[in-house]
């Protein structure tokens, strides 16, 4: 019996050391894309608003709207199922006549009804979280986290949802173009702009010549 349980033992422990690796791994792969999608969600909400303004820019100067629109996220063209022919035609006839007699009416309405408010127009531009980012840095003169970034921009901007995690990976983007600097204390990461404002020094006092006795 015993030379049967002490195998038994250490493929257990085995087997346990193996999903808990696994499972660590597992966790660690499922926060990086989290923080690659959050990333690209925030990509995609600045160019979708860059579009919705260039698109009331575009509608005002009168130009002819010549780009396709983009298609909506997750959405598939299903072709609608062909209707079967079951009318007649004295069906069809009147419901042509009465498609006719409605239209002037339409028209008038059309012509009476203002048209609508363009929303993104009124809207003013703001800036992508890249250039949130960017521009803190320039305006500190000493290294930041990600975390303290992030703190200082949602106190600065209460009404965007600023994570840290979609800032540190703004920052890796950023320094991946060469418009920010990361350096390594300990076990921190810390951030600055690529040329950091230098600390102003304080003036020197002035000696006054001792007057003679």
């Amino acid at each position: 019996m015993p030379e049967t349980t002490v195998p038994a033992t250490e493929l257990t422990s085995q087997y346990i050391n193996q999903v808990t690796s696994d499972l660590e791994r597992n966790v660690k792969e499922q926060e990086r894309i989290t923080a690659e999608i959050t990333a690209l969600q925030s990509q995609l909400d600045a160019l979708q608003h860059d579009h919705t303004l260039l698109v009331s820019m575009q509608q005002a100067l009168g130009i002819a709207a010549t780009a396709p629109e983009p298609a909506p996220v997750g959405s598939a063209s299903v072709p609608s199922p062909r209707k079967k022919a079951t009318a007649e035609p004295r069906k069809k006839a009147k419901t042509a006549k009465t498609e006719t007699a409605k239209q002037p009416t339409a028209k008038k309405q059309s012509a009476k009804s203002p048209a609508p408010k363009n929303d993104a127009a009124a809207k003013k531009a703001q800036p992508t979280l890249a250039e949130l980012v960017r521009r803190h840095l320039t305006e500190q003169s000493e290294p930041r986290s990600a975390a303290e970034i992030a703190t200082a921009l949602g106190q600065a901007h209460p009404d965007r949802d600023i994570k840290t995690n979609v800032v540190r990976t703004t920052l890796e983007n950023l320094v991946a173009r060469s418009q920010a600097r990361r350096s390594k204390q300990g076990t921190s990461v810390f951030y600055t702009a690529p040329n950091p404002p230098e600390p102003t020094a304080a003036p020197k006092a002035e000696t006054q010549p001792e007057s003679a006795a």
